[in-house]
């Protein structure tokens, strides 16, 4: 998924390590995409050494140098290999550690229980509202042009958040039967 995110950013203009991870900074891609901010520069050698982009020029930087990196035409086309190859991926992520835990809830004492599904339940809102920022921030940098496959994604983020809050409501009110 790093290489993919480092050579969509390079699709769009040459840049350095540092600006590819402040525009998926920007762009939240930790949160939607499990890209760790140092795992950009990893992929850039890795992307480098393996001859899909390459070094366009250095600029100086007070004492240092940046590169400037480029995708090369096997880039191009490495891009497109590995969107390919996340569109086919029918990974499901279920919330297995939830889950087990609700399996065993009826072993717990009724307010602990509560107690933690409350907290996982705030959890959830919070990053509700994260997301609902992102949207916003993206709205914005775009002036409202959101593309519309970035919208259905972003719809789907919410689905799923709010599927699991209502989740963590309705076993809350099976134990607060009990």
């Amino acid at each position: 998924m790093t290489k993919l995110l480092v050579l969509a950013m390079l699709s769009i203009k040459p840049m350095s390590g540092y600006e590819i991870k402040s525009m998926l900074e920007l762009n939240d891609a930790q949160r939607w995409a499990g890209v760790l901010p140092g795992s950009i520069y990893n992929a850039l050698k890795k992307l480098e050494k393996e001859g899909y982009v390459e070094i366009e020029g250095l600029e100086n930087n007070g004492h240092r140098q940046k590169a400037i990196y480029k995708m090369t035409a096997s880039g191009e086309e490495y891009q497109k290999q590995l969107a390919l190859e996340c569109l086919g991926n029918g990974k499901i992520n279920y919330p297995t550690d939830l889950y087990s835990g609700i399996s065993f809830a009826h072993q717990l004492p009724k307010e602990k229980a509560i107690e933690q599904l409350k907290k996982n339940r705030d959890q959830l809102h919070f990053e509700l509202q994260a997301v609902r920022t992102g949207l916003e921030a993206k709205e914005r940098a775009l002036q409202g042009d959101i593309p519309q496959l970035t919208g259905i994604v972003f719809e789907h983020m919410f689905e799923m958040i709010e599927s699991q809050i209502k989740l963590i409501e309705r076993v809350m009110d099976v134990i607060e039967v009990k």
